[in-house]
């Protein structure tokens, strides 16, 4: 009689991909940030306690379980915004097609915001980019922003080029801050968001840290111009893709938004 030392079912392979799949997911949310370091050191500290009890060392092992027992309140705590982040994406009512905002949580997102104007969008991008005035522009999918903004002034404007244009003017009052657009309007100027605490190439400035910021907790995506070098760089997502001309930047916000007149 031959007996079998290990089945393995279909569904056991598919949780070992699952589990892994989560745990990669929860790397990208939390790569190149300060909570990829804490996430280590818990790691090292729950490896050390297994040792610990591995050896018998009571005294010490009482220890650190008792760290251990806290773990998870600890690391609610610690991780709250790649939490959020994360349950944020997951809890978005928002359709892509025919799928829920689940598989988007998986498959990425292809739904389009209606009425934005890209091509209004693009020409004050492409302005502001030869002038090299420094901009910022919040454009709005499914998550709305304002528990995010703590300073804003409400346009409720339609959006044009020359209204942008005209707001990151460097002598306008409305030009310190960001600019969120909501489909087809220009909904708020001289908006603070919150800073990203992931590690930036050194020549990116404090525009560029709260473009990150703001796509790590929303779904949003961010244009920025350069103030010093006039260069524009595309955000989503926390990862930016940067020094691209007008012509990359309208097949990036093509694949996001409907384009509109403008």
């Amino acid at each position: 009689m031959i007996t079998t030392f290990l089945t393995v079912r279909f569904l056991d392979v598919l949780d070992v991909l699952l589990v892994a799949f989560l745990f990669y997911q929860m790397y990208m949310l939390i790569r190149q940030t300060v909570a990829i370091k804490i996430f280590f050191g818990i790691v090292s500290v729950y490896l050390l306690w297994l040792l610990v009890k591995a050896l018998k060392m009571e005294l010490l092992g009482s220890i650190l379980g008792q760290l251990t027992g806290v773990g998870v309140i600890a690391v609610i705590i610690v991780f709250q915004q790649e939490i959020r982040r994360g349950l944020l994406f997951i809890g978005s009512r928002q359709l892509t097609g025919r799928r829920l905002s689940v598989f988007r949580f998986f498959f990425g997102d292809t739904q389009s915001a209606e009425d934005v104007r890209i091509d209004s969008i693009i020409i004050a991008c492409r302005n502001m980019s030869n002038s090299k005035t420094g901009a910022l522009l919040v454009i709005q999918k499914s998550v709305k922003l304002d528990t995010w903004l703590t300073i804003k002034d409400v346009l409720d404007a339609e959006t044009s080029s020359r209204l942008i244009i005209s707001i990151f003017f460097k002598n306008s009052p409305l030009h310190d801050g960001a600019v969120i657009i909501s489909g087809s309007r220009i909904y708020a100027a001289r908006c603070v968001l919150p800073l990203s605490e992931k590690s930036l190439p050194p020549n990116l400035g404090m525009r560029h840290r709260a473009a990150v910021g703001i796509t790590e907790v929303t779904d949003a995506v961010v244009v920025v111009i350069s103030e010093e070098t006039g260069s524009i760089s595309f955000v989503k997502n926390g990862d930016i893709n940067y020094n691209i001309d007008h012509r990359q930047l309208s097949i990036l916000l093509g694949n996001e938004f409907s384009a509109k007149s403008k």
